[in-house]
């Protein structure tokens, strides 16, 4: 029988530090968050601060689609009075739209763009004149 290049109680030595070695390690990684995933450092960018704003306006049935409370058909039954009626002026305006109450309105009124008044779109009819309508003077 040939002869072991190491003795046999050497290699109960070697075999237990080896072993003690692996189970160290083993409970370093348990403990420095190997099961967790804490071992890696990722840098994750702060989140950020949005809200989902519609401008009832100018937005297409699928956006308006997203509002609580409206799907698909209403969506485009506002984007059909839009069409035939204009613009919405207030927020209370969509009421008009078949299937819009209080409760709906409701629930949707905080995801709308606020609606500009008068004063603020171009063109808005002023002092009493209708759109498009110019003074004439007194001359003759």
């Amino acid at each position: 029988m040939p002869t072991p290049l190491i003795r046999r109680a050497d290699q109960a030595v070697i075999a237990t530090l080896t072993g003690v070695a692996i189970l160290g390690a083993t409970l370093w990684w348990v403990r420095a968050g190997g099961l967790r995933g804490g071992l890696v450092d990722i840098d994750a960018a702060a989140p950020l601060d949005y809200r989902f704003l519609v401008d009832v306006n100018r937005a297409d049935w699928p956006e308006l689609a997203q509002l609580p409370g409206i799907g698909p058909t209403l969506a485009k039954r506002i984007v059909a009075s839009r069409g035939v009626e204009g613009d919405f002026r207030t927020a209370d305006d969509l009421r008009r739209v078949n299937g819009i109450g209080p409760r709906t309105l409701e629930g949707m009124r905080r995801y709308l763009l606020p609606l500009p008044d008068d004063t603020q779109v171009a063109g808005a009819a002023t002092s009493g004149e209708e759109p498009g309508e110019e003074q004439r003077g007194s001359s003759g």
